[in-house]
């Protein structure tokens, strides 16, 4: 028996009934607080690791114990893999603290024993009636603990993933695959949507920002005090902010109108030389100070620090009406109004909650898709009143909830009920995007069980070099793909390819639509000749798996 039962390490993570007991025990006297999952965890899949992590967060010690070989009830040839592999799989990570097989057929004895403070299930358990689940709920509860219900934002199951190894695609493939099969998915209809593209007016509302790239040698530890000591080598600047937005919508073939606030210098005025040579219409309000400026310093591709060289953009009211004025005159257009319009905070003053709700009503009524986006913790992403599309990361949303515990679902339904959005695309970096849209009709209770939908759309470069702007590439390219006609699925599935596209570049580089094309085909062949190659495999795959 470890002497500290709460540090245990990957091979010691894993207890006997007795050694389990004891180390509740234990916790219990040193006031720990003990969070038990239970499940057969066949597979350890992405809804797992988010599921036990989020589990983890609820007290101190996590305590994930799985139904033992001789009762896994979910068909021939399960489990997968054996008991004992499958608890080595669960303390090989980090946030798992206790690991227990248990080989009754419910989890309901064992909870009686334990006595968890917290047990946590998965969203989907929320309303279920199984008696075996409402057990182990009173098993809990009449130890004085509590029942949680975990978001499955990701949701995988492992038996399906399980019925795709034997069809030999992996769930990331299997997932494309499925888009890819989709009418509106389809090459021509994406192409047609970027063709639409083309001469449309677009007008982008936002801070100006100029990212820097400071290439630096080798770090060294300084001699007079342990620190790290960098030597510029080169330095790269590129337009960021609603600038970058605009050129992204250039690039692709739109006509973007950028409005903005700039001071009276040098550097402005070559910033709006340069965005007009890219077809970009600059109309900004003077302010006082400089373009905000945020420097990222690298040592090969990798960064090691971020230093923000700005002050906080604060417009009298005066400035404020001359602001909104520019906006509106500038999406009202020649009276025609603009196919679509682009908010982006990215929370240095600019947009306060309060010029947020007069931008968004001057401009709603002229603009067929309006859309928005945030970026930092002073951003207004609840002020956003009336969008087609709002384009928050999973981390922008719950900040500005504060909601870090409920299922992204319920999360996203509370932001379009309080903000009247139509749709909604979450962006979760390596984990993709979902795409969330409101449900029409009169079969609904108006609760987001109901009333809500979502697409998850994978990261097309899972692994990134340089993540900077992937959210202003998938914003622009969805905003442009629903201005073309495109659905919301559509508009997600171009801005994930988009976002994949400048993931594999350094710094913030405009994606152009010859780009997004092929990036289209190479989704689309790539999955083609996957699938080809693992029909292939499959057969000996299947006679191993049966053989062993």
């Amino acid at each position: 028996m470890n002497p500290d039962p709460e540090s245990r390490d990957g091979t010691d993570k894993v207890m006997s009934h007795a050694q389990l007991i004891a180390a509740r025990e234990a916790a219990r006297a040193r006031g720990r607080r003990v969070v038990q999952c239970h499940g057969c965890f066949d597979i350890v899949h992405p809804g797992h690791i988010r599921h036990l992590r989020q589990a983890k967060s609820f007290g101190d010690i996590l305590l994930v114990t799985i139904t033992g070989d001789l009762e896994m009830k979910k068909g021939t040839g399960r489990p997968l893999i054996p008991e004992e592999l499958r608890a080595e799989n669960l303390s090989a990570l980090d946030f798992v603290d206790w690991v227990y097989i248990e080989q009754r057929p419910t989890a309901a004895e064992l909870l009686s024993e334990v006595q968890p403070d917290v047990y946590v299930k998965g969203r989907e358990y929320e309303f279920n009636s199984d008696p075996r689940f409402r057990a182990e709920r009173d098993a809990v509860e009449r130890a004085g603990g509590r029942v949680v219900f975990s978001s499955g934002d990701v949701v995988f199951s492992s038996t399906a993933l399980i019925a795709a190894m034997e069809r030999s695609v992996d769930p990331y493939h299997a997932r494309i695959d499925q888009l890819t099969r989709a009418e509106e998915l389809q090459g021509a209809a994406l192409f047609g949507v970027i063709s639409r593209m083309r001469g449309r007016r677009i007008v982008v509302i936002g801070e100006t920002i100029q990212d820097t790239y400071i290439m630096c040698d080798r770090p060294e530890v300084a001699t007079e005090s342990p620190v790290m000591t960098l030597r510029p080598l080169e330095r790269r600047h590129y337009d960021g902010g609603a600038a970058i937005i605009a050129r992204h919508a250039a690039a692709l073939g739109a006509r973007p109108v950028l409005v903005t606030a700039l001071p009276d210098d040098d550097d402005a005025r070559q910033a709006v030389r340069r965005l007009r040579a890219e077809g970009v219409e600059v109309r900004a309000i003077t302010v006082g100070g400089a373009i905000p400026e945020k420097q990222r310093f690298l040592v090969g591709a990798q960064k090691v620090m971020k230093l923000d060289v700005l002050e906080p953009l604060i417009l009298d009211a005066t400035q404020q009406d001359e602001f909104l004025e520019l906006a509106r005159r500038a999406v009202k257009g020649d009276g025609q109004g603009s196919c679509a319009a682009i908010i982006s905070d990215f929370g240095l003053g600019l947009l306060t909650p309060a010029v947020m709700g007069r931008l968004c009503a001057a401009i709603r009524p002229h603009t067929q898709v309006l859309s928005g986006d945030v970026s930092g913790k002073r951003s207004s992403l609840r002020s956003m009143v009336g969008m087609d599309l709002i384009c928050p990361s999973e981390a922008e949303l719950r900040e500005a909830y504060r909601n870090f515990g409920e299922g992204l679902p319920l999360v996203t339904w509370n932001l379009l009920e309080e903000t009247r959005a139509r749709a909604a695309i979450i962006t979760m970096g390596a984990d993709g995007l979902i795409a969330f849209d409101r449900l029409d009709g009169e079969d609904h209770d108006n609760t987001w069980r109901t009333r809500l939908r979502g697409e998850h759309v994978p990261a097309m470069c899972p692994i990134a070099l340089d993540p900077l702007g992937c959210g202003d590439a998938m914003l622009t390219t969805a905003t442009l793909a629903l201005a073309a006609g495109g659905s919301l699925l559509a508009a997600g599935f171009l801005g994930a390819c988009a976002a994949g596209l400048e993931v594999q570049r350094l710094g913030n580089i405009p994606i152009s639509a010859p780009e997004l094309r092929q990036m289209i085909t190479r989704v689309h062949t790539a999955q083609l000749a996957y699938a080809g190659a693992e029909v292939i495999e499959a057969r000996g795959a299947r006679s191993m798996l049966r053989a062993s």
